[in-house]
């Protein structure tokens, strides 16, 4: 016999399924973006026009998961220190953006004559993004990490702190009588226990439990707890009245030093990417074609307006805090669009009467319509910012007047305080950059700059590194310091090589990697300041500067140290690749957790060694 509730639970299931299958691939096809082949998706099988679903509310919920995983992945990669180091961003960008941007969006249904209250929860309303959108589209350009990405990040930090004022605001300015509730210092304090519990379980909980768990439980265990932390962090965020996603960004912000983080992304990922394609297709399913049609010219032009009030606004403030052009630019691009949270707020605000349920409708289509032309609008200033690259000339990397024995890559403070200390005693010195506005001040203080890409091998041909004696990399990025460290041993093995070092773990793999010095950025500078602190406490200068030389030295033999483990751990591991076999085992999961789990124990040691 069949079973009606199975095949009645399968249909929607392979009805979903099948939609997302046809329509992002078709949709990535055309470089439109997988985020809009979702929402038409949605759209098509939705109530409007297929009725294949009738509910989009619960597949919403169910797919606002996808929301909470992704971020939870994200402050998987943010370690506290880094969140606190955004901190200007957070609250400066993000503040600036939300009070302005709600202030000057509010005044276009306030001139068309909509109440104040209801203008002004429409306004706040507008001004939030849509994280899911915003990062689906960094991500799938590669951009998480990129200035503008971070940036653009940071105020959606903020605007998710925003969640509980804008419903207390809402309550505030209802006209309906108050309904009995729980007292405010009630709200407060679960507020305080529900973040406080996440912060806790994340710094001395979920360590103990996840070594717990690797030892003793199943693998599948292991998934099950990490979805545990996610979903646990997010209900308890949920119970206190805060943001479910801001719930499991602090785990995973607090689980980022985690010896256990690699696996947990890995766990986590499958899970993230379905459960998102779920909520964007629902989103496509809240669309109200009637409301949509009958509305459309106000809904063409609020949308236009949208757009451009809050790239503008955005742009103001990104040059106001003194971030350069393409990096305003984007941001702007993508904090134009508005957020999911938007369909909350105007729920709430039509139920508390501050604004009726037609200008609700409008709202919510109007929130749906922009995180659909969001990928579109991205796409369009990339485009804009290219031709403007396209038409300014390109320098040109001339080095027929090279004739130094020693080449210097990268210009920033470190170059060019070593290229003094080398200029001061005559040294023949190439130096070469691939920042024009630096090559055009250095010009201005009488320094030849040569413009080149150090990561490119044809460039240190050109520049001299075959003849050059020394070789110095004193660029600042760390994957770009390892490609010429790559290109110089392999192609110029004669020149000496010193190097710029990021930090402890970049070190190491400087020394693994043959180079003939190295030296971390920040350690010698901070040596020298704890010396003179020392000297301004009244401790003997001849004391202090043995303290910053014991420092020094024992420094020196912990590297060596761990550069021994290091290489004794891989030769261990190896050797029981060769000679034990492990037919229940990945031995490349093996190799991948036990390097991840090295580079957190380097990572958390820089901490204290600089």
């Amino acid at each position: 016999m069949t079973d009606h509730s199975s095949v009645n639970f399968l249909l929607p299931a392979v009805t979903l399924l099948g939609a997302a299958v046809v329509a992002v691939p078709l949709f990535r096809r055309f470089k439109l973006g997988s985020v809009v082949g979702y929402l038409v998706a949605g759209l098509l099988i939705g109530p409007q026009v297929f009725g294949l679903f009738h509910d989009p509310q619960t597949i919403l919920t169910i797919g606002e998961l996808g929301i909470v995983m992704f971020l939870f992945l994200i402050g998987l990669e943010l370690k506290p220190s880094r969140v606190w180091s955004m901190r200007q961003d957070i609250f400066g960008l993000g503040g600036a953006q939300m009070i302005v941007t709600g202030a000057v969006v509010m005044w276009v249904p306030y001139m068309f004559g909509r109440p104040f209250d209801a203008s002004l929860i429409a306004g706040l309303g507008l001004a939030l993004t849509s994280t899911a959108v915003m990062m689906q589209v960094l991500e799938e350009k590669g951009e998480v990490h990129s200035p503008h990405g971070e940036r653009a990040f940071a105020i959606s930090i903020f605007q998710d702190l925003t969640v509980i004022p804008l419903l207390l605001l809402v309550a505030f300015l209802s006209p309906l009588p108050a309904q009995s509730g729980e007292a405010w210092w009630v709200s407060a304090a679960k507020v305080v226990v529900a973040v406080g519990g996440v912060v806790l379980a994340g710094l001395y909980l979920l360590n103990p439990l996840f070594r717990f768990l690797a030892t003793w439980g199943a693998r599948e265990i292991m998934v099950a707890a990490a979805l545990l932390v996610v979903v646990g962090a997010a209900a308890l965020m949920t119970y206190a009245g805060l943001s479910m996603a801001m719930g499991a960004f602090l785990a995973g912000v607090f689980l980022a030093e985690s010896n256990f983080r690699h696996q947990l992304e890995a766990d986590i990922e499958p899970f993230r990417g379905i459960l998102m394609g779920l909520f964007f297709m629902s989103v496509g399913m809240t669309i109200d074609l009637p409301v949509v049609l009958a509305s459309s010219w106000r809904l063409g032009v609020a949308l236009v307006l949208l757009l451009v009030l809050k790239a503008s606004v955005m742009y103001a403030i990104m040059r106001l805090f003194r971030h350069d052009h393409p990096q305003a630019v984007k941001v702007s691009l993508l904090i134009a669009e508005a957020g999911e949270f938007g369909f909350v707020l105007y729920a709430a605000a039509v139920s508390a009467g501050v604004m009726s349920a037609e200008q609700g409708s409008i709202l919510v289509a109007l929130v749906v319509l922009s995180m659909a032309i969001n990928p579109f609008l991205y796409r369009l200033g990339e485009w804009a910012l290219g031709r403007r690259a396209a038409n300014e000339p390109e320098p040109e990397e001339d080095f027929s007047e090279v004739r130094g024995e020693v080449l210097i890559i990268g210009f920033g403070r470190f170059g060019q305080v070593n290229s003094q200390m080398l200029l001061a005693e005559q040294a023949e010195v190439t130096i070469i950059d691939n920042d024009v506005e630096m090559i055009q001040a250095a010009g201005m203080f009488g320094f030849k700059i040569y413009y080149g890409d150090g990561t490119r091998l044809d460039v240190l041909r050109a520049a001299g590194a075959g003849r050059a004696r020394l070789i110095c990399v004193c660029v600042d990025k760390r994957d770009a310091a390892d490609k010429i460290v790559e290109l110089v041993k392999g192609e110029f093995p004669l020149a000496k090589l010193y190097v710029r070092s990021f930090d402890r773990a970049h070190t190491l793999a400087l020394r693994n990697a043959g180079v003939d010095f190295e030296i971390r950025e920040v350690f010698e500078s901070a040596l020298l300041f704890g010396r003179d602190a020392l000297i301004e406490l009244g401790i003997d200068p001849e004391r202090a500067e043995t303290v910053m030389a014991d420092l020094r030295k024992r420094d020196g033999e912990r590297l060596v140290m761990q550069q021994q483990d290091g290489i004794q751990a891989g030769n261990h591991l190896l050797h029981q690749q060769q000679v034990t076999p492990t037919p229940l085992t990945e031995p490349a999961r093996a190799a991948r957790a036990l390097n991840a789990e090295a580079e957190d124990v380097l990572t958390d040691e820089t901490r204290f060694s600089g």
